[in-house]
């Protein structure tokens, strides 16, 4: 099976697991690096403005030390009813979470950004994807919990996960972006910037 070679180095500036697995199906060449950044929303900020800035937050630090580099960035903000969804962080939290979302509608705005370091070229988009959620139990919600652990998904949602389960149905442009890497998107991005896919 024939690989694509791309001039410059591609880094997923990520330490998500389930982002490294999406962009394997691209069979391409790329490097992993962790950015380390301040994931507050600033006061005021809407919803999608903040995760476009973090995604694009998470290049800059990883170009900090990979210079020419062409560096993916991604984050993910979930809103219901206008209010931003964070990540739960611990039990108590998921189940407040997830007990308010139960037989309503959440938007999860996955942003994307390609930064090349070397050009200093940035691109970015924004796909939103409006999920229903079932209309779960008590019992439900805490076995989802106790099985999956979902304390650093935005909403308590692992959707790459059992959280698959908590949905009655999606509309997305792109499946792959509730999972936090918009493929469909990128495979564009990366076009624009001489790398092939297929």
């Amino acid at each position: 099976m024939k690989t694509q070679q791309i001039a410059r180095q591609l880094i997923l500036g990520s330490s998500s697991i389930y982002r490294r697995d999406l962009l394997q199906r691209l069979q391409i060449p790329f490097d992993v690096s962790n950015p380390d950044i301040d994931e507050t929303p600033l006061p005021g900020e809407n919803p999608d403005a903040t995760a476009v800035r973090l995604a694009a937050a998470k290049t800059r630090a990883v170009a900090a030390t990979h210079p020419g580099a062409l560096i993916i960035g991604a984050d993910q903000v979930a809103v219901f009813e206008g209010i931003q969804l964070g990540k739960p962080l611990n039990h108590h939290n998921a189940t407040r979470q997830l007990q308010l979302v139960r037989g309503k509608e959440v938007l999860f705005y996955t942003a994307l950004c390609l930064f090349n370091s070397d050009q200093g070229n940035t691109q970015a988009r924004l796909v939103p994807s409006r999920v229903k959620f079932r209309l779960l139990s008590d019992h439900q919600i805490e076995n989802y919990l106790d099985k999956e652990q979902p304390y650093h998904c935005a909403g308590s949602a692992k959707l790459e996960g059992l959280g698959i389960a908590l949905i009655e149905h999606m509309e997305s442009e792109d499946p792959t972006a509730l999972i936090g890497l918009p493929l469909i998107a990128l495979v564009e991005m990366l076009t624009l910037e001489g790398v092939e896919i297929v």
